[in-house]
């Protein structure tokens, strides 16, 4: 049986599944600095940072103590000379997640004397490669780039088909359809 507050839970419910969509960008990857060992001393992160491509709408995650480190974003100076003078962002959450929205390059740094024993990282963000062309993606589907645009590290695709799914399941069971 449908009562008259269905229509407004479906309308809801359609809300959520394009704001997901809307919020989480298809070709975003969230880069775990220091991957399983986190925001520590004594690990270096320029080889970290080495093996990883950062492109624009990107994020770079720090995961660390909450009350031992935190993280401050800096210059070029900040992070050569570890300090924070003139810092531009500053978090201590202890799972910090910060949007790399620009062409360019960014410096991190621990702000509270454990820059010194390793703890800064330098990340070069690219632009994000223009999509393929249909002749291009034909003939070569395989290209890192295409897969980028074309299926999003799969997260954008999977969330909505999932959602769409589930909803019309729901919808189903519990008679909102018929």
């Amino acid at each position: 049986m449908a009562t008259s507050s269905h229509p407004i839970l479906l309308l809801l419910l359609l809300l959520f599944v394009l704001a997901a969509a809307v919020v989480s960008p298809a070709a975003a990857t969230d880069h775990i600095v220091g991957a399983n060992r986190g925001w520590n001393p004594g690990i270096n992160y320029t080889l970290w940072a080495n093996n990883h491509t950062f492109y624009v709408g990107d994020l770079i995650s720090f995961r660390y103590q909450k009350n031992q480190y935190n993280v401050f974003k800096v210059n070029r100076t900040g992070y050569d000379n570890c300090t924070t003078e003139g810092a531009t962002g500053n978090w201590s959450s202890g799972k910090d997640f910060i949007l790399l929205d620009k062409a360019k390059r960014y410096y991190f740094i621990c702000g509270n004397g454990q820059c010194f024993n390793g703890m800064k990282v330098s990340v070069l963000v690219h632009p994000l490669p223009p999509p393929p062309s249909a002749s291009v993606a034909a003939g070569n589907s395989s290209s890192a780039s295409a897969d980028r645009w074309v299926l999003g590290n799969g997260s954008l695709g999977s969330r909505v088909l999932v959602a769409l799914v589930g909803s019309v399941w729901i919808g189903i069971g519990s008679g909102w359809f018929f």
